[in-house]
């Protein structure tokens, strides 16, 4: 059994690398918070003191990072998975970052011999912690095959959905506008159904049984309903970075993305008010705005 690593234990990272330990692969990982660390022992992987140490010790490494910054300083600097680990080992870049980034790490790293698997992922906390991630993977289908094991590990629909590194995170950027324009809209019509006199209940009621119904939209609204704008997996700063990515594409395509520029601009007012929330703290930039708080 092959030994993977996870660098980045945060919400979503230590989930994958416990399902990676409940799948019965040796894990090991590493995040600068001692304390993650520590919660990766205590579920029976191995905390290491840098992403070098776990690239010496691992054949396959998730990144599970916040942006490109991070995600290249984890693989490509002097500490980082590049300088500990073998020629013939994988780098699974499982962050939302820029095609360009994702590119730029998997030339250096093939220089060293290191493959690369470029698969952002979908499905949020609770995706991770239930091993049903979706997976929008990149790479040449021997990589892809070799280590289908360890996807298999952390996601449910994993999708090949190319040869080419950066196609990956090509597709979670224009499956962030469907998400971030689409938890716009919900945020939009809770308000309006409030301000009209609506209960927040009927509303959800009503909303998730239409045929507009989802999961995305059940787990919005009911937060929203419930007040519960912080530890529901989904930090504002994330859905605003991954916006910027997708609107970053959208320049570079000459594409025009009305809806997903309005979006950006809700997450920009609640990041400006809200800035230690969760994406739902948008519903109350928009209740400011309507005279509701």
């Amino acid at each position: 059994m092959k030994t993977v690593g996870v660098i980045g234990l945060g919400d979503m990272g230590l989930a994958m690398a416990k399902n990676l330990i409940a799948a019965g692969f040796p894990t090991c990982g590493f995040d600068p918070r001692s304390e993650r660390r520590d919660l990766l022992d205590g579920a029976g992987g191995s905390g290491l003191s840098s992403a070098k140490a776990v690239g010496e010790r691992a054949e396959a490494v998730f990144v599970m990072v916040l942006n490109g910054d991070q995600a290249k300083a984890a693989t490509l600097a002097g500490d980082g998975v590049a300088a500990g680990m073998s020629a013939g080992g994988t780098v699974i870049v499982s962050a939302t970052i820029k095609p360009a980034e994702v590119t730029e790490i998997a030339a250096a790293l093939a220089e060293r011999g290191i493959s690369v698997i470029d698969t952002p992922v979908s499905g949020g906390r609770a995706g991770a912690e239930a091993g049903t991630l979706t997976m929008m993977a990149a790479a040449p289908s021997a990589v892809m095959e070799a280590h289908m094991d360890v996807l298999r590990a952390v996601g449910e629909n994993i999708h090949h959905v190319g040869e080419e590194i950066g196609m990956g995170q090509t597709v979670k950027g224009a499956l962030q506008a469907v998400m971030g324009a689409t938890m716009a809209s919900i945020y939009e019509a809770m308000v309006l159904g409030g301000k009209a006199g609506i209960p927040a209940d009927t509303l959800v009621r009503v909303f998730t049984t239409s045929s507009a119904g989802s999961n995305l939209m059940r787990a919005n609204m009911a937060a929203v309903a419930e007040r519960r704008f912080t530890d529901t997996g989904s930090g504002i700063w994330t859905m605003y970075k991954d916006l910027g990515i997708t609107m970053a594409m959208a320049r570079e395509h000459g594409v025009p993305m009305f809806a997903t520029a309005a979006a950006l601009e809700l997450f920009q007012a609640g990041i400006a008010s809200f800035p230690d929330e969760d994406n739902q703290a948008v519903a109350k930039v928009i209740e400011r705005a309507a005279g509701l708080a």
